[in-house]
């Protein structure tokens, strides 16, 4: 799949970023997940979602796969615990973005 980058800026255009007042009830909600046994079970396998790499439990965050500045939702569906190396990289990137963008780093 190759990703046009012209076409992404053209969409992202039309996209009308949340306002603050969604994304700081979705921060809070993805903090009271964060206490979950819900939460707390999908960390303890230490596994990253995106580079399947094990890591200690501690070393595990949330991260959005639909990030909250895209519209994500803070709900157990869009939530995924990853490194923070992945975490730090993914930023801000959609699904699609960050499959295109590890694809072209392992080139």
């Amino acid at each position: 799949m190759n990703l046009d980058i012209r076409a992404l800026k053209s969409m992202n255009d039309y996209l009308i970023p949340p306002d603050e007042t969604f994304i700081k009830k979705e921060r809070d909600n993805a903090r009271k997940l964060r206490t979950s046994q819900w939460w707390k079970r999908k960390r303890s396998s230490g596994i990253c979602h995106y580079c399947n790499n094990n890591f200690p439990p501690n070393e595990i965050t949330m991260d959005h796969v639909i990030p909250l500045s895209r519209g994500g939702k803070s709900q157990k569906f869009n939530l995924v615990p990853c490194c923070k190396e992945c975490n730090t990289k993914k930023k801000q990137l959609l699904p699609f973005e960050w499959e295109e963008y590890m694809a072209f780093i392992k080139k």
